[in-house]
């Protein structure tokens, strides 16, 4: 049994293969918490609470002993106006002006089979392989009344959770904080990891202590954005790769959000995830719902490797429903750096024509095919095909393509609108901006109002218009600038503070027409790079361009930070020209080609260009990459040297197929010095009892992962070293 219910004792007990999660209503009918961390079977754990005075600090009327403060006392779900002087869960605002909500609990039910949300993406299940609890929390005053919904996949060690509040009273609410999830772990220290960025370096690890100060962090970028991701961990101060307890959340959401981390008076600890709340708010009628984003969340035992496995599983199989989350993925070609907006149909022949001659599956046509788009200044929102700048229309072109063995994929960014365009000439009001103020702007462009549904149509119109028109297998859907001028002619005065969320409402209803009616279109995400990594993204595409800078030196912190909560299967990531476009780096075409096949695999620069040994290379590791793709992205990874450890020169990953028969490791030297020592690698995941060849030679697994690998001296810029390990 998954969910397991005490009535008497009103204790509420989920178990996953090696977690527990407890929780308990207390004295006064609030709903505690009690404990999470590894499992426990058939024990009330509620002896762990604080049950000591309340020295300045309040507590329940009822208290008369003085014990019961909810500032002292772990919770589930903290809300506003009752004592409890941490970081809540919930702020609302009532009809009178008062800022309280006391949520006493209601009744429970176990629900076979996952919960689902009315209006945002969530995870699903298959098979009966998940559990829900539902409790049902109301504030008898006021009448409201807070759903809080838990889904446990027993066998991935995960729990997701998401609040649905009513408005059960007679007078309008304005609820100015919800979040998805509230944690309190009453005793410990901890540390936060956390994945900050920006542009171009995005998800970069960070481990701080947790303080007694609040640490918050979030996004206001009106995207998940590259200065934060919605992942985050909390993990016990020895916590290593292999080794220790921690802790893993994240969101199921791609706009603002907000997250705390704090640690209390008496040492205990609480984070909380969801919606951000610098603008937000949102008025809630007489007999309404609303219903918070979807927070994910695992512990692990056992080090933050098997923490990332528990995300990677449920993601891969529980998140997405494309089928290319199964399936194996293209080898692209993109033409963007190779021609950014100067090209023709016949160049893009060129380029699709010497793509086919190096393996590749698909090309890609970026920027720079609709409208009067010749530069990034305009046309945005005339997504009409420029045949006069293809020289042909685009069924020609894909059928030309198609026909030298290639499929076809093509940019869109449609979210965004340029003022000098047919579309704004004809609807200004269509695009957000404050009135009687100049919008601000980001590359020239604004943002379309998504909260609008005649926005909306006009979008899914023309999409459908020109995937229709000719056999396109894949879209780019690129998001590039934040979201800034927050008003909305459409929404009255009072509301503006719906509008961010109201825009991802927007955003998820219209991929999912587009998802629907195009099953059979790979859609991959982008947001100037990876300003909108996230899992609400995630649960429409399979895969996100994982960052603009494809450095591959620089992209080894990328996509090490991104792999913490993604799997590689995840993370678009391409062979990009040398000296690098955007810091010039100079780096030899096998590291290229070591860091891009921890992903997605492709190529974004002039292949036209190539030398015959650049032809060779690019088809010799495509060939290789294909090799290894199903084992990449559906195996397991592994962490074995950190880019942001400064003792190490060197960076090393390994991938391990689910059986454990072969495995991929990739090793890059950052700093090479003379005289040096050879280059010795621990391997992980392996049978210890099995046998595996490498180079030719034959180790048991217990020796690769125990005395190590040797592997050589490296000379040279940025070199690197790939070794493919099979099981004999």
């Amino acid at each position: 049994m998954t969910i397991l219910v005490d009535k008497k004792k009103k204790l509420f007990t989920l178990q996953t293969k090696n977690t527990t999660y407890q929780m308990k209503v207390g004295k006064f009918d609030h709903l505690y918490h009690i404990y999470y961390g590894k499992r426990i079977d058939h024990q009330d754990l509620s002896y762990l609470m604080y049950n000591g005075p309340s020295h300045y600090v309040p507590y329940p009327h009822e208290a008369k002993n003085r014990v019961g403060s909810l500032t002292l006392l772990s919770q589930e779900y903290p809300t506003v106006g009752t004592g409890d002087l941490g970081s809540v869960a919930l702020d609302l605002e009532n009809y009178d002006g008062t800022r309280v909500v006391d949520l006493k609990y209601k009744n429970i039910e176990v629900i076979n089979g996952k919960y689902s949300l009315e209006k945002l993406p969530t995870f699903y299940a298959n098979n009966g392989e998940a559990q829900t609890l539902k409790i049902t929390l109301v504030d008898d005053l006021t009448g409201i009344e807070v759903e809080l919904f838990y889904g446990v996949f027993g066998n991935n060690d995960v729990i997701t959770r998401a609040a649905r509040m009513s408005n059960l009273g007679k007078k309008p609410i304005k609820i100015h904080k919800m979040q998805s999830m509230s944690l309190d772990l009453i005793f410990g220290q901890y540390d936060l990891v956390h994945f900050h960025g920006r542009w171009g370096a995005e998800r970069n690890y960070e481990r701080l202590p947790l303080s007694h100060n609040v640490t918050s962090f979030g996004s206001n970028y009106g995207v998940s954005s590259s200065k934060e991701n919605p992942g985050f961990l909390l993990v016990g101060k020895n916590t290593n790769e292999t080794d220790g307890y921690c802790y893993g959340f994240n969101l199921v959401y791609s706009g603002n959000f907000r997250a705390t981390a704090e640690q209390g008076a008496l040492g205990q600890s609480r984070v909380t995830l969801g919606l951000g709340d610098d603008q937000f708010s949102w008025k809630l009628e007489p007999g309404e719902l609303f219903e918070s984003p979807e927070a994910v969340m695992s512990f692990s035992g056992y080090g933050m490797t098997n923490l990332s496995h528990n995300f990677h599983d449920v993601i891969r199989n529980n998140l997405c429903r494309s089928k290319y989350e199964k399936a194996r993925r293209p080898v692209l070609v993109n033409n963007w750096e190779a021609t950014e907006f100067d090209f023709t149909g016949k160049k893009l022949l060129q380029i699709a024509k010497a793509a086919k001659g190096i393996g590749a599956d698909l090309f890609v046509m970026d920027d720079g095919w609709f409208g009067n788009r010749y530069d990034d200044n305009r046309a945005l929102g005339d997504w009409f095909v420029n045949e006069k700048k293809l020289g042909c229309s685009l069924n020609e072109l894909v059928k030309k393509i198609n026909a030298m063995g290639l499929d076809f994929g093509m940019w869109f960014e449609p979210e965004m609108i340029s003022e000098d365009s047919e579309l704004y000439r004809h609807h200004p009001d269509w695009a957000l901006n404050f009135p009687q103020r100049k919008a601000l702007l980001d590359r020239n462009q604004l943002v379309l109002d998504l909260s609008r549904e005649e926005v909306r149509d006009y979008l899914f119109e023309r999409i459908s218009a020109v995937l229709d028109s000719a056999n396109v297998s894949y879209i780019k859907w690129d998001m590039n600038r934040p979201i800034t001028d927050w008003y909305s002619k459409n929404l009255t005065k009072g509301r503006q503070g719906e509008l961010q969320h109201r825009y991802i409402l927007g955003l998820y209803e219209l991929f999912g027409r587009v998802t629907r009616k195009y099953p059979d279109v790979l859609i991959e995400g982008c947001s100037a790079g990876g300003a909108r990594f996230d899992l609400g993204m995630l649960s429409y595409e399979p895969q996100i361009w994982t960052s603009d800078n494809t450095d591959p030196i620089n992209r080894l912190g990328i996509q090490y930070g991104t792999s913490f909560f993604y799997p590689v299967s995840a993370m678009g990531s391409h062979i990009s020209d040398s000296p690098n476009q955007q810091n010039g780096r100079v780096t030899p075409f096998s590291t290229r080609a070591a860091v891009a096949m921890c992903g997605t695999f492709g190529y974004e620069l002039d292949i036209t260009k190539f030398s015959d040994e650049q032809k060779e290379q690019a088809k010799k590791y495509t060939k290789l990459y294909k090799k290894v793709q199903d084992m990449t992205c559906n195996g397991d990874y592994y962490r074995l040297a950190s880019p942001f450890d400064r003792s190490n020169d060197l960076v090393a990953w390994q991938v391990v197929s689910k059986d454990k028969s072969e495995s991929f490791l990739t090793v890059v030297v950052t700093n090479v010095v003379a005289n040096a020592s050879f280059v010795y690698v621990q391997l992980r995941g392996l049978e210890a009892s099995d046998n595996y060849e490498v180079n030719g030679e034959i180790y048991s697994g217990a020796a690769l992962m125990n005395a190590g690998l040797k592997l050589g001296r490296f000379k040279g810029d940025y070199p690197s070293q790939q070794i493919y390990i099979k099981e004999v």
